[in-house]
């Protein structure tokens, strides 16, 4: 393999470094460059890939199968995993059409069973969110396992988040009713009694003891966000009289707040902790499940993320479960910096912050909270009443449409899909308004070349990483001049990956990696394609192996222009496909 380099050594001491600039020498094929198995170098190299489309893979390839035990598999082209709908995707569009915003869904009656699932799957569903407000965990346990078996027989990647229920103030379970509407002029009962039989006629649950002391007459309650608003009109003990100014629907374990003179009334409602009781019930389900991601909710500061990640790291087989943090409360985005450094990335929950926010902030605290989270390389879903309209109609509103686009424009990691895949009568054609707005308009930044001229600050906190940093900044930027074709990453952790992702590159990026659920998450993160392979520390030999792998599923094909980078050997390669 012939190669030109350019070699940055890293000082031994506290003398500047010395940079030195090698003399042009004759090619040696087949030869890598003197300096490259060297620990304390990094090179940017062009490169000719051998010519030899078949050589022979290693042995034996060990690699963890993220659920604490070891998989030892046969280097052959059975040990190569990728999404199945992103596999025919690539083979008929090409790389450039492919999807890089990625689809979440959430979990509920409609979309339960095996074939609905397969559908949402099939459909471009990237993560599959189980809802802990709802349902019980049993329930919530054979949707895992539903959604685990269709990976495992079907060839799919979809990753599982749990999502906390949070101790805000919020509604009871309406009497097992999946829904009621509240019509205009009605008088409701909002009551924090528990009730052991039927409860009366329009009567709510509250799940705060607080609740009817803190309210007073001419209060304004907002469900879910403003779905449906209340007035309040007379208290009773431990019953409030509510009238009904903005007939809506009524869900189970909906939000509630209250607004006084046009102001929040934060009160006890601030002091409640940010996880209950259930939700640390609920989160050891989730690590016993080993679910991929746990969202909490009304995260108030980045002390309770460092405090639910040393829990799980003291519980976890792996340490496997990264902890998503959603912003949806005034405290959220006070302290919003802070708690996106300390999670594993956040999501923009637009209903509550909506409700505790005047609506008019609300799309820039989104902008703010998209380009907070790029900044720090951490994913964000963008979530919340994107095509609400969708639960009830087959087709959504223009006004969602935009919505959707410029979430997509903002270069969000993933929208989020609520109540429309939970219980809506259209899931699937929701999740298609999702996939094709969002190809549509990531087309139109590619062909009009609207790279955003964002600024991208360091966060390594170690040369090494500073390093990787400079390396993918410098990969995504040759990427995008030179018009390659696809990004090839390898990485055991995944971090390579993300600092890839992060630079949003035109093209699309294979993300190599040993571990399965590494895998699933990188299922989170925009523009990747994660794969599961086993690879050594010898580049040569992976790229061989994963062109000849690749090129047997009809995936690449030769000529096909590629840039390939690495968490084991710091260097850049600009090669073609044998």
């Amino acid at each position: 393999m012939s190669s030109q380099s350019l070699h940055f050594f890293t000082p031994s001491s506290t003398a500047c470094p010395n940079i030195t600039f090698p003399k042009p020498s004759l090619p040696f094929p087949n030869r890598r460059s003197p300096f490259a198995s060297s620990p304390r170098t990094f090179s940017i190299r062009a490169v000719s890939a051998s010519s030899d489309p078949n050589p022979a893979p290693p042995p034996v390839v060990v690699a963890d199968n993220g659920a604490g035990s070891r998989v030892v598999a046969a280097a052959d082209s059975s040990s190569i995993d990728v999404d199945k709908v992103t596999e025919a995707e690539l083979k008929e569009n090409g790389f450039r059409s492919s999807r890089r915003t990625k689809l979440v869904c959430t979990i509920g009656p409609a979309t339960c069973g095996s074939e609905q699932l397969e559908a949402l799957a099939v459909g471009g569903m990237n993560v599959a969110r189980i809802n802990m407000c709802h349902g019980t965990r049993e329930w919530h346990k054979r949707v895992i396992e539903r959604v685990r078996r269709l990976n495992e027989e079907k060839g799919y990647a979809v990753a599982i988040m749990m999502d906390t229920e949070g101790s805000e103030i919020h509604m009871g379970d309406l009497g097992g009713a999946p829904s009621v509407k509240a019509e205009d002029g009605e008088v409701w009962t909002l009551s924090v009694r528990a009730y052991d039989g039927n409860r009366p006629e329009r009567t709510i649950t509250v799940n705060y003891d607080g609740f009817a002391e803190d309210v007073q007459v001419g209060d304004e309650l907002l469900v879910d966000g403003g779905m449906v608003r209340f007035e309040v009109i007379e208290k009773i003990g431990p019953d409030v009289k509510c009238m009904c100014t903005d007939p809506g629907l009524l869900l189970p374990r909906a939000n509630l707040t209250f607004w006084r003179d046009g102001s929040l009334v934060r009160e006890r409602n601030a002091m409640l902790p940010t996880i209950s009781a259930k939700d640390w019930l609920d989160i050891d389900f989730g690590i016993a499940e080993s679910v991929d991601f746990i969202a909490v909710s009304f995260v108030k500061s980045a002390d309770v993320i460092n405090h639910l990640k040393s829990y799980i790291a003291a519980r976890s087989r792996d340490n496997d479960i990264a902890v998503i943090a959603k912003i949806e409360s005034i405290d959220s985005l006070k302290n919003l910096k802070e708690i996106i450094e300390a999670s594993d990335g956040a999501m923009v929950a637009r209903g509550d912050l909506g409700a505790q926010i005047p609506l008019e902030q609300v799309p820039a605290a989104q902008q703010r909270i998209v380009e907070v989270c790029r900044q720090l390389n951490k994913p964000v879903i963008v979530a919340s009443q994107l095509l609400e309209s969708m639960i009830e109609y087959p087709t959504p509103t223009r006004a969602e449409v935009a919505d959707v686009s410029e979430a997509v424009r903002q270069r969000s990691d993933a929208l989020m899909l609520s109540g429309e895949s939970a219980m809506g009568q259209f899931p699937d054609k929701a999740l298609t308004v999702l996939r094709s707005v969002s190809v549509r308009i990531e087309k139109w930044w590619r062909d009009g070349k609207h790279h955003e001229a964002m600024e991208l600050p360091a966060v390594g906190s170690s040369f090494s990483d500073r390093i990787s940093e400079e390396i993918c900044t410098s990969a995504a930027k040759m990427a995008n001049n030179l018009e390659v074709d696809a990004l090839f990453v390898y990485t055991k952790t995944g971090h390579m990956a993300s600092l890839l992702s992060r630079c949003r590159p035109d093209c699309p990026i294979f993300a190599f990696t040993t571990s399965t659920s590494v895998r699933r998450r990188l299922n989170l993160q925009w523009g990747l394609i994660p794969f599961r392979l086993g690879f050594s520390d010898d580049m040569e030999s992976n790229l061989n192996r994963t062109f000849s792998l690749l090129k047997a599923r009809g995936m690449i094909k030769s000529g096909d222009l590629v840039i390939a980078v690495s968490d084991m050997l710091q260097s850049i390669q600009v090669m073609n496909v044998p």
